[in-house]
């Protein structure tokens, strides 16, 4: 890196409140740090047969927000925006989440804006209102993220490219199917079927051991549902309270008789990917003193985010780009991370990442990932927020990772703090 770069790093640094100064720094209290002081999502229900199978996002969405003013007691005309994280709604979503907004309780002097980084739309949501209350823009806000992956998953959300895109080699390549290049990925890094399966057991087992034993409670916000019976035809309203991806008894061996997804002689299959599903997630982030003063509880700090960007046939490795990045933004290294949240969009570039980057598998996500309770594509980024910093705080750790890859080839991490 030369004197310029570095330069410009360290000015892009102290804009951003991070000087690099490791975990000491990183643990200390400020008076401006950006801090979290409520973090909720729904249960994640099965796409096309959960319990939010008949729930459109938006009210997914209201759900949450509305969830969150009650379990923060925050005033919400104090809540100047809310971002969501949203990939496959219809128009961005723009319209809808404004709506949701309002059916949640906030004024209409909140702001609402959608955006899509695709699985990391959630986190980017939650960074983008960190970022807007560190340079002063407003004091309180809350970063979201839903999919209703029942209602717009399909052939319309796949994208149509016009000839000049086409005949780009990279760009057309941002077009294959997530499960084929994540198929050529495992076979180009050498990630076995053996070593996959084993990991998406692990995922199951931590899941249910943890669903069994309360851990998801404090993060999970039960929801009312509308939901139409398949057998009787019988429209009826029912309470989602857990999430019903999470299936016992799965080992690896049982993986292992799962026929191949993608190709014949494939490694990929449903049961060690991630699982399409329904859910939203809520972030209320704001200064540490103006928490204070309004006393609100804090769970934990954002301290910095990164985003890259990799081949888009490599898509997977993108957390394995990411967090090196976020690392040296805020000196810190694997070794002072206590809990990595990375997203388990396929067990093949989970676990590839993991073993790059030399991060022991005690430390990766604890109660299990997306493998095992679902991914709903906007919604993880934020998801991950609340499941991090509860199990921290349950756990008396304190630093933590969030990470996932990024559709077309790229990569997000971000580190926090527990109080």
């Amino acid at each position: 890196m030369g004197a310029l770069d570095r330069l410009s790093q360290i000015g892009n640094q102290i804009s951003a409140g991070v000087t690099g100064g490791g975990r000491d720094q990183i643990l200390q209290k400020n008076a401006d740090d950006i801090v979290v002081t409520c973090a909720l999502r729904t249960p994640f229900t099965k796409g096309g047969k959960g319990g939010f199978k008949d729930t459109h996002a938006a009210d997914l969405m209201a759900g949450a927000l509305r969830g969150l003013i009650e379990r923060s007691k925050i005033d919400p005309s104090l809540v100047e925006d809310i971002k969501v994280g949203t990939v496959l709604a219809p128009g961005g979503g723009a319209t809808e989440m404004r709506a949701a907004a309002l059916v949640a309780g906030f004024p209409e002097s909140t702001a609402v804006h959608t955006l899509n980084r695709q699985c990391s739309s959630g986190l980017q949501a939650c960074v983008d209102i960190a970022n807007a209350i560190r340079s002063g823009m407003i004091e309180v806000g809350v970063g979201a993220g839903v999919e209703s992956m029942s209602t717009n998953y399909g052939p319309a959300a796949v994208a149509e490219f016009s000839d000049l895109l086409e005949s780009h080699k990279e760009a057309a390549n941002c077009k294959v199917p997530m499960g084929v290049l994540s198929e050529d990925m495992a076979k180009d890094k050498g990630v076995s079927r053996k070593d996959q399966d084993a990991f998406a057991a692990s995922s199951f087992q931590k899941a249910v051991k943890a669903q069994k034993e309360g851990l998801f409670k404090e993060e999970i916000l039960p929801l009312k549902a509308k939901f139409e019976d398949p057998k009787s035809g019988e429209t009826k309203e029912i309470l989602v309270d857990r999430d019903d991806g999470i299936r016992d008894g799965v080992t690896a061996e049982s993986l292992g008789k799962i026929r191949a997804a993608f190709a014949k002689d494939g490694s990929i299959h449903a049961g060690n990917a991630s699982q399409v599903s329904d859910g939203a997630a809520a972030v209320l982030l704001m200064k540490r003193s103006t928490a204070e003063k309004l006393g609100q509880p804090i769970l934990g700090k954002f301290v910095a985010a990164s985003v890259v960007g990799v081949k888009p046939l490599l898509m997977g490795i993108g957390p394995w780009k990411a967090i090196p990045k976020v690392f040296e933004l805020t000196g810190i290294n694997k070794d002072d991370v206590d809990i990595f949240e990375i997203n388990e969009a396929f067990a093949s570039q989970c676990l590839w990442c993991a073993n790059e980057l030399g991060i022991p598998m005690e430390k990766i996500n604890p109660k299990g990932g997306a493998i095992a309770f679902g991914h709903p594509l906007g919604c993880t980024g934020a998801r991950q927020v609340s499941t991090l910093l509860y199990e921290l705080k349950r756990t008396g750790k304190k630093v933590g990772v969030t990470s996932m890859c990024v559709g077309t080839g790229m990569g997000m991490a971000a580190v926090w703090v527990a109080e």
